[in-house]
Order: structure tokens, then sequence, then C-alpha cells
């Protein structure tokens, strides 16, 4: 049970946190993905990076667990396409989308409900997707850990690079209008 608080607390804590770096404004996510203000990137880019290293010290002491599923390059492709489209349509990606809607914007709500219908169709046809779009390029369970040997080396390595994205986001776009 003390893993649903747990959850729940982190939960919270991440939507204040999306809320207060401006996420869940459809027009400041916009403007991001126009190049035009780089706090939102800028805040996802450091989020992985810190989230390596949470995620390492907590498998390192035994506490956390991930599970490696195998990739696919067809299904990750059309993935991120249709993830893509459904961003930049309605504003808002799945975790920026549930804090918009507790916020109370209504253009959220139907992004929510647009992306609850997507999973239900996605779930009614997952027998002949997979087959299909999964299977024929799945290339096993990959990881960085496995190219370079070291979990550890993978979890600084990841950070680091993520990191430098931080730092050249910055560069490149400039400070937040």
């Amino acid at each position: 049970m003390s893993a649903v608080w747990l959850g729940l607390f982190s939960g919270i804590a991440f939507g204040f946190v999306i809320q207060r770096v401006g996420a869940t404004s459809a027009d400041k996510m916009a403007r991001a993905h126009l190049m035009e203000d780089a706090s939102i990137p800028r805040f996802m880019l450091l989020a992985v990076a810190l989230s390596i290293l949470g995620l390492f010290g907590l498998q390192s002491v035994g506490v956390g667990r991930t599970v490696i599923i195998p990739l696919s390059l067809a299904a990750t492709g059309l993935g991120a396409v249709l993830f893509g489209i459904g961003w930049g349509l309605a504003g808002y990606c799945p975790g920026t989308c549930w804090a918009a809607v507790g916020e109370g914007r209504m253009d959220a709500v139907f992004a929510f409900l647009g992306g609850l219908a997507g999973a239900a169709v996605f779930a009614h046809f997952h027998e002949v997707i997979v087959p299909a779009v999964f299977l024929p390029t799945s290339l096993g369970p990959l990881t960085v850990a496995d190219w370079l040997g070291s979990r550890a080396a993978a979890a600084l390595g990841l950070s680091a690079l993520f990191g430098a994205c931080v730092w050249l986001v910055g560069k490149i776009w400039g400070r937040p209008s």
C-alpha cells in the first residue's frame, strides 16, 4: 500500500511542477514546438536526466525495478508519429493533459477524451496490430547498459547527455519569453 501512496505523492508533485513550468498551457506548448520558448523542452530533458540517476540509485539499493520490453522499429516509429500528431493537434502530451484537466481547461478535457478513444481503438485492434507491426521489426530487449557493459556507465552517460542537451537547447533557443 505504501507504493500507492508514494505513486500518488509523486504524481501530485510532478503535476505541480509541470503546472509551474507552464506545460499545462497549450499556448506555451505551441511556443515550445515553434522553438520560441525553451523552458518546457529544457524542463523535460532535465526531468529525464534526473530520473535516470534516481532510478539507478533506487535500483542500486534494491528498491527500483524496470521491465525491458523488446524494441520494435516499426511500432516505435508509428507510435512516435501518432504521439507527435496528437501532441501537435491537442497541444498536450498525456502527462500535461492530465494536469491541464486538473486545472479545469476544457480543451484538455477533449484532448483527454480523444486519448482515451485512441487507447480504446488500440486495445480493440491489439491482436491485429502486434503481429503486423511489432513482431516483424522486433530487435529484442536492447539497453544502453548492455552496449556499455555497465548500468552505472549507462546512467552517468545518459544523464550527462541529457544534461548537455538542456544546456544546448538553452543556447540555441535562448531564454524563455
